[in-house]
């Protein structure tokens, strides 16, 4: 009996602190960047579609994050430009939005300034650890994957020769600032 009681109150005890919590979307950016072997670059944003977390003492310890792949957008180009790239990126040479509408994030931890988890982009699940600084409720930094890791082959040195200087390169940033509410 005393040491079903001693479960139960650890069990309490650990319910007490660990809450759950979400995006505050309204005060969150997420900016994806890709480049080209010559420095150019585009970059745009992406919105999440959902998220979960789990928080302990007001910080995240695990959590994920649903990323709406029909929200990319391009920061960097025009209109009419952009949305050719916009519909290039939607399309079955990179990330085949019709068939993969989503991405997601998990978050096993978070731990000394740094996010552990699993990242999952066109039916592929793959390992990502990256900083992630925190303040208060916002948490800042920058994470990249291995585009190619996940299927994405597109114009990639790696794969294809003979491309110049029109090789894309296979890490994709994404910065973030993030405000996590309860």
């Amino acid at each position: 009996m005393t040491r079903t009681l001693f479960v139960f109150a650890a069990l309490l005890a650990f319910s007490a602190t660990a809450t759950a919590a979400e995006l505050d979307t309204a005060n969150t950016e997420i900016v994806w960047r890709g480049s080209k072997i010559t420095g150019k670059f585009h970059d745009g944003d992406i919105t999440a579609k959902s998220s979960t977390f789990t928080m302990k003492d007001g910080a995240v310890t695990s959590g994920e994050i649903v990323f709406d792949m029909n929200s990319i957008t391009v920061r960097d180009m025009d209109e009419k430009w952009g949305g050719k790239l916009i519909a290039h990126l939607k399309n079955e040479d990179f990330f085949d939005v019709p068939k993969y509408p989503t991405s997601t994030l998990k978050i096993d931890s978070y731990k000394d300034g740094k996010m552990a988890g699993t990242l999952t982009v066109m039916g592929k699940t793959q390992p990502i650890s990256f900083d992630a600084k925190r303040e208060g409720s916002k948490y800042t930094g920058k994470a990249t994957f291995d585009r190619t890791q996940f299927g994405i082959t597109y114009k990639s040195g790696n794969f294809f020769k003979d491309l110049g200087d029109k090789i894309i390169n296979d890490e994709i940033e994404i910065s973030f600032a993030m405000t996590v509410k309860n």
